[in-house]
């Protein structure tokens, strides 16, 4: 299972977390507190491209998954780092852009700062497609659809729409 950028970003730092390798499936996160911040993890900090805006990207590892690869940095994170591995960077990537995967499939947590706004149809417990919009930039009064067509390729000029679900 590969992950994407959701929007033109840079990505400034990764931080590597080993933890444990729970099941992120909604029974488990019921029954083990905290789940995500104990789980194997990567830190990804990234500045967007348009208006400079702060994100940070979480890929968490899970039963069967136990290592995250970044293709962007060409590292393979596993449990056998003890962490905190701090991994100092500035890579450019495109929306779209492949930055990593698990070798079995997990999940990614995006934090964003405050005047980012869901996209319609974005709540709890929604089923997100991959190229789905996700988040809303501060200052934007609609969000724009998934990237197909002419109008919404990755050809389609300076704005590059919403912030998206990585892949």
């Amino acid at each position: 299972h590969r992950f994407h950028a959701p929007h033109d970003c840079t990505i400034e730092h990764v931080t590597y977390l080993s933890g444990d390798t729970w099941n992120v499936n909604p029974i488990a996160l019921a029954r083990v507190e905290r789940l995500f911040c104990r789980n194997e993890r990567a830190v990804l900090r990234a500045r967007l491209d348009e208006g400079g805006h702060p994100i940070a990207m979480v890929p968490i590892a899970a039963i069967l998954v136990a290592s995250i690869r970044l293709k962007f940095l060409d590292v393979r994170l596993h449990l056998r780092y003890l962490g905190p591995e701090e991994i100092g960077c500035r890579v450019p990537v495109r929306k779209g852009d492949e930055l990593g995967g698990f070798e079995h499939g997990s999940t990614i947590v995006v934090f964003a700062p405050r005047g980012f706004e869901p996209c319609e149809g974005i709540v709890a417990g929604a089923r997100i497609r991959a190229g789905q919009p996700l988040l809303r930039l501060p200052g934007r009064t609609t969000g724009l659809g998934p990237d197909h067509g002419p109008d919404h390729g990755p050809d389609r000029g300076p704005d590059r729409g919403p912030v998206s679900v990585p892949r």
